[in-house]
């Protein structure tokens, strides 16, 4: 079988969109109707991202307390506990904050002041569906 029609050495694509400036930032706008990237909440990625190194420095006792932890992070023990109870989630929670996907009950203060320690429950408070 044989091509009539020559392929060609370029191909030209056309994206339409915008960039706009946030908070000093420069963000990519597309047009209405266009499907949405997710929103990463970066404030809830960093605290996760903190409580599980922290988790690490404590088991591999390179810490030996929350107290020794706390005092070389320079940051007030209260705060390191709160943030060390992200460690407790529920994995889907935790995949669906990284991935970006909308929980309507889901922020780093709603998380870090207490959620129960059972997943069901978690994920039903946060607003997350069970696959």
């Amino acid at each position: 079988m044989s091509r009539t029609t020559p392929i060609p050495d370029t191909v030209t694509l056309h994206v339409p969109f915008r960039i706009v400036r946030r908070g000093g930032r420069k963000e990519m706008q597309l047009p209405d109707g266009t499907p949405q990237q997710r929103k990463i909440d970066n404030t809830l990625v960093k605290a996760l991202a903190r409580a599980f190194r922290w988790k690490r420095m404590l088991e591999s006792e390179e810490f030996t307390t929350i107290a020794e932890l706390a005092q070389h992070e320079k940051i007030a023990p209260s705060y390191l506990t709160r943030i060390l109870r992200l460690t407790f989630l529920a994995p889907d929670i935790v995949e669906a904050i990284l991935d970006g996907r909308p929980a309507m009950a889901m922020s780093a203060e709603t998380l870090r002041t207490g959620l129960e320690g059972d997943w069901t429950v978690q994920r039903r408070t946060c607003g997350i569906d069970r696959r």
